[in-house]
């Protein structure tokens, strides 16, 4: 029996943070574009995700070639009903503030980098971006659910491609 993950309440929202898959090295490729094993790994989570009904409105990425692809496929098995699109703010150095002011009420995908994801759940969840609140993975997501009774949000759930 398949669960739904994405269970909806009445004005709750999710927010799925997701590290792009494995890249190659700059040495390799200069714009650092996913290896194989990356592009499988996002596949494979995704296609758990599209299993589990997650229902994405908008889909961001950063403007770097590997979340660009990362997104590309996560679109590409469980669709967006606004596609995707490229934010600015969501480099791997960006102030997380920004982004958070842009949250909307819609259930959003950000497919980016570390330590941005990692600070963005951070702020979310605890009030401050410096205490560590989740060990990302490539090609993870991590499902925020905001707590209609405050300004925080809890983690809900994740998918990873490794058990580790």
């Amino acid at each position: 029996m398949i669960r739904d993950l994405n269970l909806k309440k009445e004005a709750v929202m999710s927010l799925y943070l997701v590290q792009h898959g494995k890249s190659y090295p700059e040495n390799i490729d200069p714009e650092k574009g996913l290896t194989p094993e990356g592009a499988d790994d996002v596949t494979r989570i995704a296609g758990v995700a599209k299993n589990y009904r997650v229902h994405l409105s908008s889909l961001w990425h950063s403007g770097k070639k590997r979340a660009r692809q990362t997104a590309e496929i996560i679109n590409s098995v469980t669709g967006s009903d606004r596609g995707i699109e490229e934010r600015p703010g969501m480099g791997p150095r960006d102030d997380v503030r920004a982004i958070q002011e842009i949250i909307t009420d819609d259930d959003i995908m950000l497919v980016g980098h570390m330590p941005f994801m990692s600070r963005l759940a951070s702020l979310l969840i605890t009030g401050s971006e410096e205490k560590p609140v989740f060990k990302f993975q490539n090609g993870g997501i991590v499902c925020l659910e905001k707590q209609p009774e405050s300004s925080l949000w809890i983690i809900k759930w994740a998918l990873m491609p490794a058990v580790r």
